[in-house]
């Protein structure tokens, strides 16, 4: 049983994480980005304070992101729609004012540099193990500058988005491409992520053994190959 552990282990190879809210702290950032918004167009005007804005757009932005997620919703349709309801339901009925800041909004987005407690200490561990990749549903256009940003894009051999894929997590597609574009095989890869749906049971279903980042201990039954709840805990696994 220990020999049978100790081989597993020393069969990876290859590391693809998510990044929001897996590395990169997509909560953190995206409310910076957001009151930096609602001071520039003086948002004020029409909403209370700038959390009610942030608790309004976070709102939509999920519901239209799914939509998204399972082709309901174009790219296009999804960077200002989010805005343009949201300033609706304020009162502000301006598409325009929407386009300008959904542009706005993926522009100052990815210049945030906030990271998970523990990133930078556990991508030092593995780099000098292990290959790391990502695999991200984000826009192609903003990942790779949050990388860089946060200066942690010297970890990764590849970052692979759902439109370079052509395929959203969980679907088995956005795996396998990610795997061939770094001539990975599943018995050597492991998937690590926060979604237990898009990240770890996709990775399950494709083949691939996860590590479940679950930080809030959320309640669940999916029997998932190892699962922290601080990222620092990967370096006792791998």
């Amino acid at each position: 049983m220990i020999l049978n552990f100790f081989f597993k282990h020393n069969a990876y190879k290859h590391i693809f994480f998510d990044l929001d809210r897996t590395l990169w702290d997509f909560e953190q950032n995206m409310r910076d980005a957001l009151a930096e918004i609602y001071a520039n167009h003086k948002l004020d005007l029409a909403f209370p304070n700038p959390d009610t804005f942030i608790d309004c757009f976070n709102r939509n932005n999920h519901y239209l992101w799914d939509k998204y997620l399972k082709g309901e919703l174009t790219k296009e349709v999804l960077r200002y729609k989010r805005f343009e309801i949201t300033l609706a339901e304020y009162g502000i009925e301006s598409k325009p004012l929407a386009e300008t800041i959904g542009d706005e909004y993926l522009t100052i987005m990815p210049l945030k540099t906030a990271l998970i407690p523990g990133t930078r200490e556990t991508l030092d561990y593995l780099a000098n193990r292990y290959k790391l990749h990502v695999i991200s549903n984000g826009f192609k256009e903003v990942q790779l500058p949050k990388l860089q940003r946060s200066n942690i894009d010297k970890y990764f051999e590849w970052v692979v988005t759902s439109e370079h894929s052509g395929f959203h997590k969980p679907d088995k597609r956005a795996f396998g491409y990610a795997l061939s574009k770094a001539n990975a095989r599943k018995g050597e890869s492991i998937m690590i992520g926060d979604d237990l749906e898009i990240d770890i049971l996709g990775a399950k279903k494709f083949g691939m053994d996860q590590i479940y980042f679950n930080p809030k201990s959320n309640p669940h039954q999916a029997k998932v190959t190892f699962e922290v709840r601080e990222l620092v805990e990967i370096k006792k696994i791998l």
